[in-house]
C-alpha cells in the first residue's frame, strides 16, 4: 500500500493530505474522499483509508483543520473528557465551518484529478465528517456518486448549514449508519433527514446500529466495537462497489 503527502492549494491556505493508492491496482478504479472525525488525521484514519484503497480505490484523507496548524495530537480514548483538551477540540470543530470544508472541497477532488484520479468519486465521513460527506454531495453532485456518514451529527439541524436542506441537489446514493443513542444525532433529526431525502428522491439508506455508540466504527475511540465496525465496513464497500463504477 502506498501513501502519497500531499499539500492542496485551497482558498484560505494549504491543507495536507494523504493520499492512499493499492499497488496492485493501477490505476485507481474511483476515488473516495475520507472526511475525518473530530480527532484530525491520525494512524487510525491511515488504516482505514488502507483498508478501502486495498478494495481499488483511490482514497484522499484531507486535514480539514489545516487552517488552525499546527495541532494535537489528541488521543481520542481521553481529549473529550480532559477540559484543557476538550475545550482546544471544541475550538477546531466549531472554528471550521461547513462553508469552508464544502471550499476546500473543491480543491481536493482538483487535487485527485491532477494525480489521476478521475473516474467516479464516493465521500465518507465519521462524526463532524458525517455532514461533510452529505455537503459535499449535495455541492458537487456530478462528479460525487455515493456518500456515507458514521455516526454524523448534525446531519438535520435547525442549522442554515445542515444537510438535510440541501437534499434536492444530491444525485448520489446516500447512507447513514448511527448510532443507537447519539446526542449529535437524535430521533427527531433522524425523521427530518428521512422525510428530506424521500422528498427529494435521493436513493438513500438510514441504518440504526442498536447497541453502538458514537465513534464505534474507529479503532482508537474507547467505544470502538470491531463488531460494528464490521458491519459498517460491509455496508460501505457494497455501496461504494454499487455506485463507483
Amino acid at each position: 500500500m502506498a501513501k502519497q503527502d500531499l499539500q492542496i492549494k485551497t482558498r484560505d491556505g494549504v491543507a495536507k493530505a494523504g493520499l492512499f493508492r493499492s499497488a496492485k491496482v493501477s490505476p485507481a478504479k474511483a476515488g473516495i474522499i475520507l472526511y475525518q472525525d473530530a480527532f484530525g488525521p491520525r494512524p487510525a484514519l491511515d488504516q482505514m483509508a488502507e483498508r478501502l484503497a486495498g478494495e481499488g480505490y483511490a482514497v484522499l484523507v484531507p486535514d480539514l483543520f489545516y487552517r488552525n496548524a499546527p495541532y494535537g495530537p489528541f488521543d481520542a480514548k481521553t481529549a473529550f473528557t480532559v477540559e484543557k483538551t476538550k475545550t482546544a477540540l471544541m475550538a477546531l470543530v466549531t472554528g471550521t465551518t461547513q462553508e469552508m470544508t464544502i471550499s476546500d472541497s473543491g480543491a481536493f477532488l482538483e487535487a485527485m484529478s491532477a494525480e489521476g484520479v478521475t473516474g467516479p468519486i464516493g465521500t465518507v465521513g465519521y462524526c463532524m465528517g458525517g455532514a461533510r460527506a452529505l455537503n459535499a454531495a449535495a455541492t458537487y453532485p456530478d462528479t460525487i456518486k455515493a456518500a456515507a456518514s458514521f455516526h454524523g451529527g448534525n446531519l438535520a439541524s435547525d442549522a442554515a448549514d445542515s444537510p438535510h436542506r440541501k437534499a434536492a441537489s444530491i444525485k448520489a446514493r446516500v447512507y447513514v449508519g448511527m448510532a443507537g443513542v447519539d446526542r449529535s444525532f437524535p430521533p427527531e433529526q433522524s425523521t427530518r433527514l428521512e422525510e428530506a431525502l424521500r422528498n427529494a428522491e435521493v436513493d438513500h439508506l438510514i441504518e440504526n446500529y442498536v447497541g453502538m455508540a458514537h465513534g464505534w466504527c474507529v479503532s482508537d475511540h474507547g467505544v470502538f466495537n470491531a463488531a460494528g465496525a464490521e458491519r459498517h465496513w460491509k455496508r460501505l464497500t457494497e455501496l461504494f462497489a454499487e455506485t463507483l463504477v
